[in-house]
């Protein structure tokens, strides 16, 4: 059976750990969570691929950890003016209304924001759950704008992630990648920047590449505002959960050459991460058709 790389996207970095033994965790956990999905796709018979996680957390930081924020902090205030106005720019892309002339909205603009679109898209949920979800979301912008702002700031750490993933594909001659999150950007630019790698299906989930500062710091940068396909790539499939913050839009704006857009949900409080889209049925059958024996 055929290798499948995935490509993670953020908060991934295993501090302290050696990066080959952190991608062997992260495969390992990843092929419990495929073959959930694989069960609930009914595709019982369908055996869980060799998996190879390009690891390249440890390449991404700066010393800190996006993930390591205490519950009660406001981790919004550790954005730079630059980061919190793209990210303003894209809550409002995910739906947020515009702030209002309250002194909150003018004193946190970024957290009023926040705050609408939560109690936009749980209208119903008590304020303890909507409370949860704001840092649970406010955790996740902070993340997302530092990790994208990490590697696209930075052209040598960029070539550098860049091989990491063209390596993990032509060591294990894998001809499907799975990239989920910051992680579909990496692999796009990849598969761009090494247009030796030949793939037969690249299932982009939970992408950021859509985001309107994304379209602007692609690379190769779009024309016209459309990107393009990775010349080695038959085959592209999208899955986004309607709920997935990151994921806006749903269908990459229209914006790149897509095959197959799929929508899903995943749930309120785990719209994100790659375990819960492996987990997901509709991942599953779309990654099985390229799995030899299936």
């Amino acid at each position: 059976m055929g290798t499948v790389v995935l490509v993670h996207g953020i908060w991934n970095e295993e501090q302290g750990v050696p990066p080959r033994e952190a991608a062997r965790h992260k495969a390992d956990d990843a092929a419990k969570r495929l073959r959930q999905g694989l069960d609930a796709a009914h595709l019982t018979h369908v055996a869980v691929p060799p998996l190879v996680m390009a690891y390249y957390a440890h390449q991404l930081t700066d010393g800190f950890r996006s993930d390591a924020q205490s519950a009660g902090e406001d981790v919004l205030e550790d954005l730079t003016p630059a980061q919190t106005a793209e990210a303003l720019e894209w809550l409002r892309a995910a739906g947020a209304r515009e702030p209002d002339d309250s002194q909150a909205a003018f004193l946190a603009p970024l957290r009023w924001t926040l705050g609408r679109l939560v109690a936009q898209r749980a209208p119903d949920s008590p304020p303890g759950a909507r409370q949860r979800l704001t840092e649970l979301l406010s955790r996740l912008v902070v993340a997302t704008v530092r990790d994208l702002d990490s590697y696209t700031s930075r052209p040598g750490r960029r070539t550098l992630i860049r091989q990491t993933v063209a390596d993990a594909i032509r060591d294990s001659g894998a001809r499907v990648v799975v990239a989920h999150s910051l992680g579909s950007v990496v692999a796009y630019e990849t598969l761009h920047a090494h247009p030796d790698l030949e793939l037969d299906l690249l299932l982009t989930l939970g992408s950021p590449l859509g985001l309107p500062a994304m379209l602007r710091k692609l690379d190769p940068e779009p024309v016209a505002g459309r990107g393009s396909r990775p010349p080695g790539v038959r085959h592209w499939t999208n899955i986004a959960d309607l709920g997935d913050l990151v994921a806006i839009p749903p269908r990459l704006g229209g914006a790149f050459p897509v095959d197959r857009h799929h929508t899903t949900d995943i749930g309120l409080f785990d719209p994100h991460t790659l375990g819960g889209y492996l987990a997901d049925g509709l991942t599953a059958a779309a990654l099985a058709p390229y799995l030899d024996g299936s």
